[in-house]
């Protein structure tokens, strides 16, 4: 079949202008705050280059040794990728939109709503798998669009690569590929089954994603305990009422999209030819309801329904000013509420602009924490404050050891040491010992030396350690009172009433979970 000569033609210079003014927003504001808890953790992955780890696939690893193998430690390292990555998400909005028949219009129509949807300004500021998950999803759904458009077969072997890369980030995507498999059973697409290059696509993905597999296998399917802790802990509370009404604060002005967007792919005769891709999105959608998971583990869906959207709108609008008025309006109410999806101020006036937000609307959902608790700043917020102190505060001790190599830092929860890791590295600290997600496999099980000092990171003292050490020094806390980690202390703990080392051994075997 010949290429459609609708969906060759080339994107709006406007697209790229648009992408070009994402990715510059983002640099604006990407060091107001700290590093996040979770980039700490994902960032100290790539001092561990493996085939896969603890909670997640190796690709982040990978990304974060390839940063910290260029530009180093920095928080700039850190978030360049996820930031470029989200300029390339708004071209990629406009792509579908194109492969959706779309005119220059449509296409700008849909870029301009990605970028003031919040979990753009979030998710791309981030060095988190979920921002390469939000691009894998669309990219699959984009390469579709293309092979439907232009049914040629290459089409179907970019697709293998991109499953098999997407598979190697988050295992999440294997709901939308199962979905969109599933509709194409049961649509006149159903012939795909029948061409050898579909299962040289299925032959590819798993050539990529064979190294992670292997290493699941190798090391017990740590997956399926992640998968476990992650329902017991946290999937198990969420409501699939909320899960549904959050969406709509996932995208807020481009609702104005997305809503149109959903009716017109399922019900207009043009876009016929793409329902079945559609039908996989719903699917997708309920599935993740079904398994109670959260909400944003949807993003990777919007931008296909924000392009559809901006079709329907190029169809309806027909004046210059209605046309100039549809994303001026999305514009400008996001304005005002900038600050709930990227932090455009330090700290206190965040708190300030969140207080002042919740007087005048009563609005305290961005506020809630996990817990169930309303604080004074978002918890992404409040995870990117605080680790600068510890991190400081474990140099402070670590000078005053005179042995350094009797010495052991030990961090209790992955956050803390991954500011020891991260952070650290301006004062080079040696590496943490630390129970928590992927540390559990790098610490020490038999230490070269006897340790004589360890310097405890942690909310409190605990009794074992009064046991072990008789002299513990408080040397720092976090002060920062809007930082989740308040309160945190680092100690100093010598003189040891018995050996250490022996207490280790007993207590080694007793360790078996990553994910306390």
């Amino acid at each position: 079949m010949a290429t459609n000569p609708t969906t060759a033609s080339r994107l709006s210079p406007w697209v790229y202008f648009i992408a070009l003014f994402n990715v510059c927003l983002h640099l604006a504001f990407y060091n107001t705050l700290g590093f996040h808890r979770d980039e700490l953790l994902y960032f100290s992955l790539g001092q561990h280059l493996n085939a896969g780890y603890a909670s997640v696939p190796p690709f982040i690893g990978f990304i974060a040794w390839l940063m910290i193998n260029t530009l180093g430690y920095s928080l700039f390292a850190c978030r360049i990728i996820p930031i470029l990555l989200g300029g390339l998400m708004v071209i990629l909005t406009g792509a579908i939109a194109r492969e959706l028949k779309a005119k220059q219009y449509a296409q700008v129509l849909a870029a301009i709503a990605f970028v003031v949807t919040p979990f753009n300004l979030r998710t791309y500021m981030l060095f988190m798998p979920v921002c390469f998950d939000c691009f894998f999803w669309s990219l699959i759904l984009f390469i579709m669009l293309r092979w439907i458009n232009t049914r040629e077969n290459k089409y179907l072997l970019y697709m293998g690569l991109a499953a098999g890369l997407a598979m190697l980030n988050k295992y999440l995507i294997a709901v939308e590929l199962f979905a969109i498999l599933i509709m194409f059973a049961f649509s006149s697409y159903r012939k795909i089954f029948l061409n050898k290059y579909f299962y040289f696509a299925c032959l590819l993905a798993l050539i990529v994603f064979l190294p992670n597999l292997i290493w699941q296998l190798k090391n017990n399917l740590p997956v399926l305990t992640h998968m476990h802790a992650l329902h017991d802990n946290q999937l198990v509370h969420v409501d699939r009422i909320a899960f549904f009404t959050d969406q709509l604060f996932i995208v807020v002005m481009a609702a104005l999209l997305v809503i149109p967007g959903l009716l017109y792919m399922g019900f207009a005769g043009t876009m016929k030819q793409y329902r079945p891709l559609f039908l996989a999105s719903i699917i997708s959608l309920l599935i993740i309801a079904i398994l109670r998971g959260k909400s944003y583990y949807t993003i990777g869906l919007f931008p296909f329904w924000i392009a559809a959207g901006g079709v329907f709108w190029e169809t309806r609008l027909k004046s210059i000013v209605s046309r100039i008025l549809l994303p001026a309006s999305m514009i400008l109410f996001t304005i005002p509420i900038l600050p709930m999806g990227i932090p455009v101020y330090h700290a206190p006036k965040l708190a300030d602009y969140f207080a002042g937000a919740k007087r005048t609307t009563g609005f305290d959902m961005a506020l809630r924490w996990e817990t169930g608790r309303i604080h004074s700043l978002p918890q992404d917020y409040a995870d990117m404050l605080g680790w600068e102190e510890i991190a400081a505060g474990t140099a402070k001790a670590y000078s005053r050891v005179p042995d350094k190599k009797s010495c052991m830092i030990y961090a209790e929860y992955y956050g803390r040491a991954g500011a020891v890791m991260v952070l650290g590295k301006k004062y080079h600290l040696p590496e943490p010992v630390c129970f928590s997600e992927s540390f559990f496999y790098w610490f020490p099980r038999h230490p070269q030396t006897e340790i004589k000092t360890l310097i405890y990171i942690n909310d409190e003292l605990g009794e074992d350690i009064h046991d072990l050490f008789a002299d513990c020094r408080l040397i720092n806390r976090v002060s920062d009172t809007l930082a989740r980690e308040y309160g945190t202390g680092v100690w100093l703990c010598t003189n040891p009433r018995t050996s250490f080392n022996a207490f280790w051994k007993h207590r080694i075997p007793q360790i078996t979970d990553p994910f306390r």
